[in-house]
């Protein structure tokens, strides 16, 4: 039987990781600090703190194991520490890490190959700059984190997962579920862009199951994990969160000159609307070809719908709580559109 160390597994894509990882029959241990979602049920879990060397030494006493799942690094130098404790006592170490480690994201379209943003190992959280539209901290720190579990693992022990944009039950950035709750509440919609613009989300779900995959295939390499090219339409996307609700919406398209001549705010405003060339043209042929899978972005829009309806579970973080334009803003520009 497998035996898989999950950093992190309470929250969106480690509850996933979790489920997919039992759902194997794995035998799964979690390490985290109980303080963002409930443990899920089968899991033995470590309460610890990854900062905390006396937590990492309890850690490595419940080991060894197969493989681990690394989805709580954010600084280098900490997720060098774990590494570097667990090293004698895990095969394989996959980390979750994020297209924003591509010097060129959101700006140009990217592959595997395209830069990638310059850290060291042993960096602390104040390293690296936010830029407009441009690198950010989280990137330049991600980058790092992936050099640290490289540093102590070698390339031929580690993976490194690069997704994009995810979506599905339990997202706490509240983007497809601001959505979903808009076009429940019905009425005149402002939409962005063009209906046509192709995007590319990935279901948490999938996801999981490739880092499962990874782990079972003993992959190691660096994946871009998206869905594949042309995937869906943002005009798609809107339509599935009617079928979803069963809602009455009447969307009013608004051109990308004019939202940004009015000042809306790209990503968060209207949450998944940005008009970057990079953003929806990761290429993820690699992942694809190695086993990853899709399902329909219907089903994720209508399995999340489910989870808001029977849950009532609110996103409560600081990027939820920028997510979504106001009623009185929304009908201010859309008094201005002229259609």
């Amino acid at each position: 039987m497998t035996k898989l160390l999950v950093l992190g597994g309470t929250a969106f894509v480690g509850h996933a990781v979790v489920n997919q990882a039992l759902a194997r029959g794995w035998e799964v241990t979690t390490f985290n600090r109980g303080l963002t979602g409930s443990d899920v049920d089968g899991v033995e879990v470590v309460r610890g703190d990854r900062t905390a060397p006396k937590d990492l030494a309890r850690l490595a006493t419940a080991g060894p194991w197969d493989a681990v799942v690394d989805l709580s690094g954010y600084v280098p130098r900490n997720v060098l520490s774990t590494a570097q404790t667990l090293e004698p006592l895990v095969d394989h170490y996959i980390f979750m890490s994020t297209v924003s480690v591509y010097a060129d994201w959101p700006t140009k379209p990217l592959t595997e190959d395209s830069p990638v943003l310059k850290c060291p190992p042993d960096a602390d959280e104040n390293y690296g700059e936010d830029v407009e539209d441009g690198p950010t901290k989280y990137g330049y720190q991600k980058s790092g984190c992936e050099n640290a579990v490289r540093l102590s693992f070698g390339e031929s022990r580690t993976c490194t997962l690069r997704p994009g944009v995810v979506l599905g039950p339990r997202e706490y950035v509240g983007r497809l579920p601001w959505w979903l709750r808009r076009v429940f509440r019905g009425g005149r919609i402002l939409a962005p862009g063009s209906p046509e613009r192709s995007i590319q989300p990935i279901d948490v779900r999938d996801l999981a199951a490739f880092a499962c995959h990874t782990v079972a295939a003993k992959l190691s390499s660096s994946f871009n994990v998206t869905a594949p090219s042309r995937f869906a339409t943002f005009g798609q996307l809107l339509e599935y969160c009617v079928d979803a609700t069963n809602g009455s919406a009447k969307f009013a398209w608004a051109p990308d000159g004019f939202l940004l001549e009015h000042g809306v705010r790209q990503w968060s405003e209207l949450p998944l609307w940005r008009t970057h060339a990079g953003v929806w043209q990761v290429d993820s042929v690699r992942a694809h070809s190695a086993g990853l899978g899709c399902r329909p972005l219907s089903e994720t829009v209508r399995d999340t719908w489910e989870w808001i309806r029977t849950t009532r579970e609110v996103a409560n973080n600081e990027r939820s709580n920028e997510i979504g334009i106001s009623t009185e803003r929304e009908r201010e520009i859309l008094s201005l559109l002229v259609t």
